[in-house]
């Protein structure tokens, strides 16, 4: 009887301690999960929180590709050469870069009912011209083109060019004209004594005028009508009489209508 009260007491008392490392145990766990929650939250957090669409960084690129794509830009003209009709009497194509480009915009009224096209392109050297004389005066089969060019030819926006290069452009858009049987206006460079947005460039006057007297000479051993909006235009400087640029470069209203009368004048010839 005596051993099998002892017997008992030794099944509690082993029961009681595995009840208690029991109770150990849990707590520990418990404890164990407690800590482990905002760490195991921490860590799954990224994965489950909604993924944000990231826009791809500027191409810097991406302006010079365009360009280059459509380097003498034949599309700028495209559309409206297609709308217009095949062939007009009297039909007048001005040619040439952002001077003629703006002549509305600027303030000029460009021959209100006369048969004339605006065929200028903003920033444009007499390279890019020569390449889509075909598609911008040839195919809209005019009486005359009046070629206003070579500013930007000094100021270097395609790259350094010789007078000799600028001078021979001249002459492949003028045979080209011929050709077509395309009577040709040859205008002379409008003054300027600085390019705002090129001040690397210098001061072009003396250039300006050398070009000038070049397409001065070369209108007159050609026999053509040369178109002097220079003499009309420029101070003692070399650059813009006051009051007719918006900028020293580009006319305004003032300026345009200086021009256009001697444009007249010379088509009339």
């Amino acid at each position: 009887m005596r051993e099998w009260i002892v017997t008992k007491l030794k099944f509690q008392r082993a029961d009681k301690m595995r009840a208690e490392v029991g109770m150990g145990i849990w707590r520990k766990l418990v404890l164990a999960s407690l800590v482990a929650t905002p760490i195991v939250t921490q860590v799954q957090s990224p994965a489950q929180a909604p993924v944000q669409a990231v826009k791809p960084a500027t191409d810097p690129c991406e302006a010079m590709r365009k360009k280059l794509d459509d380097w003498p830009q034949l599309g700028r003209y495209a559309a409206a050469n297609a709308a217009l009709p095949a062939t007009e009497p009297g039909r007048v194509v001005f040619y040439g870069d952002s001077i003629t480009d703006a002549w509305t915009r600027n303030g000029g009224t460009f021959f209100p009912g006369k048969p004339y096209v605006n065929r200028g392109i903003s920033g444009q050297t007499t390279e890019q011209m020569v390449v889509r004389f075909r598609q911008d005066v040839i195919d809209l089969h005019p009486q005359a083109v009046v070629i206003l060019a070579g500013t930007n030819d000094i100021a270097g926006n395609t790259g350094p060019e010789t007078p000799q290069m600028i001078e021979d452009n001249f002459r492949s858009m003028v045979d080209l004209a011929r050709a077509n049987n395309i009577r040709v206006v040859l205008a002379s460079v409008l003054p300027a004594a600085a390019y705002p947005w090129k001040p690397s460039a210098g001061n072009p006057a003396d250039k300006i005028r050398a070009l000038n007297d070049w397409l001065k000479s070369y209108a007159a051993s050609q026999k053509i009508t040369y178109l002097d909006y220079y003499s009309a235009m420029a101070g003692p400087d070399g650059g813009m009489k006051p009051g007719i640029s918006i900028d020293g470069v580009h006319p305004n209203a003032a300026g345009y209508a200086i021009m256009e009368p001697l444009a007249e004048k010379a088509l009339a010839q």
